[in-house]
């Protein structure tokens, strides 16, 4: 509990810090346990190149990405209610995952050293069955979390896997 304390006392005196950080080491724990437990790499084969790369995109990308998209969500559909989440989840998944995702996709394929035409070719193969992977596990987390999560707390979370491994 003290920690919690903590870190709402960090979030309400420096929330956009805060939030980068969370969505920079949400990212980063997540390559971790992909790397261990999905695809049980060990600590000997662990690719700390990879989970660096990925708390880098979550701190300079998705953390003020998403934030501000949950801002700007928030004031085009203000409310609480469950249709007001309903409304906001519809808009989040059809809207703007789509976008968050080709754009992810790419910046994540640059920072794994692929060229222009191989990352523009990997995107065209792969975002389709990214974007259906998305609609698989997305509208639930968000419809809860756009119900049940006040908005400071929401800002730093993710609309995409928390982690996607260079093969993707």
């Amino acid at each position: 509990m003290a920690l919690w304390r903590a870190y709402q006392r960090a979030l309400t005196a420096h929330p956009w810090k805060v939030q980068v950080l969370t969505a920079g080491s949400l990212m980063g724990l997540g390559d971790v346990i992909s790397q261990q437990l999905v695809e049980r790499r060990g600590l000997q084969e662990h690719q700390t190149s990879r989970t660096l790369t990925m708390v880098s995109v979550g701190c300079g990308f998705v953390g003020p990405v998403v934030g501000g998209w949950y801002k700007v969500l928030d004031q085009l559909i203000p409310g609480t209610t469950k249709v007001d989440a309903l409304k906001k989840m519809l808009l989040d998944q059809g809207g703007f995952a789509p976008c968050f995702l080709g754009c992810f996709l790419p910046l994540v394929g640059t920072l794994n050293g692929l060229s222009a035409q191989d990352n523009w070719a990997k995107l065209q193969r792969d975002y389709p069955d990214a974007l259906i992977t998305n609609y698989y596990l997305w509208p639930a987390v968000q419809l809860a979390n756009f119900y049940l999560v006040p908005l400071h707390y929401r800002e730093g979370l993710s609309t995409t896997p928390v982690s996607i491994p260079p093969e993707l």
